[in-house]
């Protein structure tokens, strides 16, 4: 099936007289006859479910269904994009290991690196999105395990270059994780330029009615574990579970697995049924919501651009955009809803900006149906300092604006009696 058949059909085929949207499974436990069965089950020989926070039928559907959007093997859903985001890395990482993560990246999951994961012995190494190759091959240190960056990334509309950085995980035998959230599978699947893991927060476009909180991590199935000689928690038995070898015993699945039977065993940081209902409402119409959102915000951009009170806009769509060449190779459909802009009158320009908004919300929220706006340096990204907001692509007047479906026209005007508001202040 094409893309937008997906949406509607994978991960769930009706049988004979079975419901035409998937059930709703909403139990915690699952009945077996005899304890064969379910010590099958815990030794991983039998696939099935036995408990929800490991997996659950209608967490399960969609689950297939992201993975066959991203190209991947498996997927596992999981409470949040700030639970994917941690467990994409640990789940390859532990105590005195290092990895390199752009810098231009969401500012919950910059401090989640920066300070969460230090105090656990794990070092990051920031770059910047557009460094050259040996760059970036400088950074590798002897205990280097994963390179992590965002296809668009959150709030600077930055383009991630997949293969250049693709290109130097693979070399140094360790793989690349990419954080799809904006671009979504339907404006860019990572796997097809080198990515060997893709997470998502579910949150944003996935769901994209502000309903239910989650994140995806997807498997591409593409890294070769046991080649690359370093990661022995793959190769080796796991003593915490009944001395399985992941690369051996799984294959190709063997980095979902362990996440699953391992991480989300111990952590729970699991998708609800009635969650997982929810996001597949959700995925339903992905094709349709997206190409709205990106012509809506086409427009936006361009009606921004022209004003001159704004003093940048970024936004791949305009002439103006700096890396319009990786927009075109990564994002041939699209670029997302969400636009990155200041105004020449700084912070107070921006705080009236944002007051007088009647149409679009102010929300901690970001790829929404509703146009949405917000100001990182003192929401979002309020926790870093001004030298990793620089770092991360943000300035002290920046704007995050998130345009919805609603009709042009009411956008504009909206934008149009904020912004004269703004300039008289």
């Amino acid at each position: 099936m094409k893309f937008d058949s997906k949406c509607l059909h994978a991960g769930y085929v009706p049988e004979n007289g079975a419901p035409q949207t998937f059930p709703i499974c909403q139990s915690t436990t699952f009945r077996y006859r005899s304890t064969e069965q379910v010590a099958k089950l815990f030794d991983l020989t039998e696939s099935g479910f036995f408990y929800t926070r490991l997996a659950n039928p209608s967490v399960d559907m969609v689950e297939k269904k992201i993975a066959d959007l991203e190209g991947g093997v498996g997927a596992m859903c999981t409470s949040s994009g700030q639970a994917a985001s941690f467990m994409s890395i640990v789940n390859i990482l532990g105590a005195g290991d290092h990895f390199i993560s752009s810098s231009s990246i969401y500012g919950g999951t910059f401090n989640l690196f920066a300070v969460t994961l230090k105090k656990l012995g794990i070092e990051v190494t920031f770059v910047d999105n557009y460094a050259s190759e040996s760059e970036i091959q400088k950074l590798i240190k002897p205990n280097t395990k994963a390179i992590f960056g965002e296809t668009i990334t959150n709030p600077s509309i930055e383009v991630f270059d997949i293969e250049k950085f693709a290109k130097v995980a693979h070399a140094n035998k360790i793989p690349l994780i990419v954080d799809n959230t904006f671009a979504t599978p339907y404006l860019c699947r990572p796997i097809e330029f080198g990515a060997d893991i893709v997470m998502h927060s579910t949150t944003k476009y996935m769901d994209g009615h502000a309903i239910q909180m989650g994140g995806v991590i997807v498997d591409s199935g593409n890294f070769d574990w046991e080649a690359s000689g370093k990661f022995p928690e793959f190769t080796q038995p796991d003593a915490s579970y009944h001395g399985v070898i992941y690369s051996k015993d799984f294959g190709k699945s063997a980095y979902i697995v362990k996440a699953r039977v391992q991480l989300m065993r111990d952590f729970g940081c699991a998708q609800t049924p009635m969650g997982a209902f929810l996001l597949n409402q959700g995925l339903e119409t992905l094709p349709v919501r997206m190409d709205r959102h990106c012509s809506n915000a086409e427009k936006v951009a361009d009606f921004l651009s022209k004003r001159s009170d704004v003093e940048f806009v970024t936004y791949p769509s305009l002439p103006s955009y700096k890396h319009k060449d990786l927009a075109e190779k990564y994002l041939p459909k699209g670029y997302s809803g969400v636009i990155a802009f200041s105004l020449k009158g700084g912070r107070k320009a921006g705080q009236v900006f944002i007051d007088s908004l009647q149409l679009a919300s102010l929300v901690v929220h970001v790829a929404d149906i509703r146009t949405c706006v917000l100001h990182p340096a003192s929401s979002t990204h309020r926790q870093l300092s001004d030298k990793q907001l620089q770092e991360s692509g943000v300035t002290p007047g920046l704007i995050r604006l998130s345009v919805g479906l609603e009709d042009i026209e009411d956008i504009l005007a909206d934008l149009q009696q904020a912004l004269d508001k703004a300039m008289k202040a």
